[in-house]
């Protein structure tokens, strides 16, 4: 008998938050998690958009998934992307998120030279909106 491959929540690696976080934060795969984030609110801004659905469940994990079209660019650019969408998550969500919601970035052509700080402010105030 074999041991599974340890889940997301345990630690393994889809984990995006640290142990001891408030909520914990898990990366979407699956491509019906993502369709049903885009039922929810949008909050669009230069260099991405911002989709949160909050779940129905009880569980209190904060899901975040990446998006990046090859209306973007490349590969190389798109990863590009992805990366600072994953930086910014990383640093954001855990404060500022919802928690038990999906969120997803969709990244925009404006998003690869825009300045990081300039991101962030960008995500607080995507947040904010859609908490509203």
């Amino acid at each position: 008998m074999t041991d599974s491959a340890p889940s997301p929540v345990d630690g393994g690696p889809n984990r995006v938050s640290g142990p001891g976080d408030p909520a914990e934060i898990v990366q979407m795969r699956l491509r019906r998690d993502f369709l049903a984030a885009n039922g929810g609110k949008r909050a669009p801004m230069p260099g991405f958009v911002l989709l949160v659905r909050a779940r129905q469940d009880d569980d209190r994990t904060m899901r975040v998934g990446y998006t990046v079209t090859k209306k973007v660019g490349n590969a190389v650019v798109r990863n590009r992307m992805k990366r600072r969408l994953r930086a910014l998550a990383r640093e954001m969500l855990p404060e500022h998120g919802l928690a038990g919601a999906d969120h997803v970035l969709i990244g925009r052509n404006g998003g690869i030279e825009r300045d990081f700080a300039l991101l962030r402010t960008e995500l607080r105030k995507a947040l904010k909106k859609v908490v509203r």
